[in-house]
């Protein structure tokens, strides 16, 4: 009987899961071998250029470079606040009575039983939480950009513009997975109404990212990257 309650739980929800990490993997290996088929590593290339276009004229580029990374960083704040508050409510609804975390229990599919109950808000809850870390390692990260691209430029300093650039990248791979583990968890939010929900959403949720992450009529990436290869300094991402 408890297999015959939860069976729905214990096989649409993994198979959600299981399609949005098939799909960043794949993703994943398309950055790395086809970076310019994708936003990520376009929008890589093009910061890279940047960090060393800053710095290589920063007595007048400088307010440009302090500018836009707060802008960055006011929308990593933005996102980890997000995460933590939906992290407390949730937490709130956790040490709550059970009877308010059973919503529409007769007219909704799956298991409603304390332990998947609890099951689901923990997985939620966690999802945001990860999320929250890797806003504020990037929020970390982009603070430190932010003070090394106005440093004086000396030849035998270690605060190159690669180290720069290397920084900047790790900040934004961080927001880039604070991202999706937002978006993640977003269809686990529905886990709480029934798992068919949060199967129809990351079904959904994946031809969308799909537009969103490919730069969409790309045709020959050699000759494009031949092209934009006139940044001597720059190395490719």
């Amino acid at each position: 009987m408890e297999w015959r309650s939860c069976y729905l739980d214990m096989v649409l929800v993994p198979l959600s899961l299981a399609m949005s990490l098939a799909y960043h993997w794949w993703l994943w290996r398309k950055v790395r071998s086809q970076p310019l088929t994708t936003i990520i590593g376009t929008n890589a290339r093009g910061r890279r250029f940047w960090a060393f276009a800053i710095m290589k004229d920063n007595e007048k580029k400088n307010i440009l470079a302090v500018q836009t990374l707060r802008n960055t960083i006011m929308g990593s704040t933005l996102m980890a606040t997000t995460s933590i508050l939906l992290c407390a409510g949730l937490a709130a609804v956790i040490s709550s009575t059970y009877s308010i975390k059973r919503p529409l229990n007769d007219s909704i599919f799956g298991a409603h039983g304390e332990f998947m109950v609890s099951l689901k808000y923990v997985t939620i809850l966690s999802f945001f939480l990860f999320s929250f870390f890797c806003y504020s390692f990037s929020i970390r990260f982009i603070n430190q950009v932010n003070v090394l691209i106005n440093s004086p430029q000396d030849p035998a300093s270690v605060i190159t513009p690669m180290y720069v650039s290397e920084l900047l990248e790790k900040a934004f791979i961080l927001n880039t997975v604070g991202n999706r583990l937002f978006y993640t968890a977003l269809p686990l939010l529905l886990w709480i109404f029934g798992p068919l929900l949060v199967f129809l959403c990351s079904f959904t949720l994946i031809p969308v990212l799909y537009n969103l992450d490919l730069v969409l009529g790309f045709k020959k990436q050699g000759k494009t990257e031949s092209q934009i290869n006139g940044c001597g300094d720059c190395e490719s991402v």
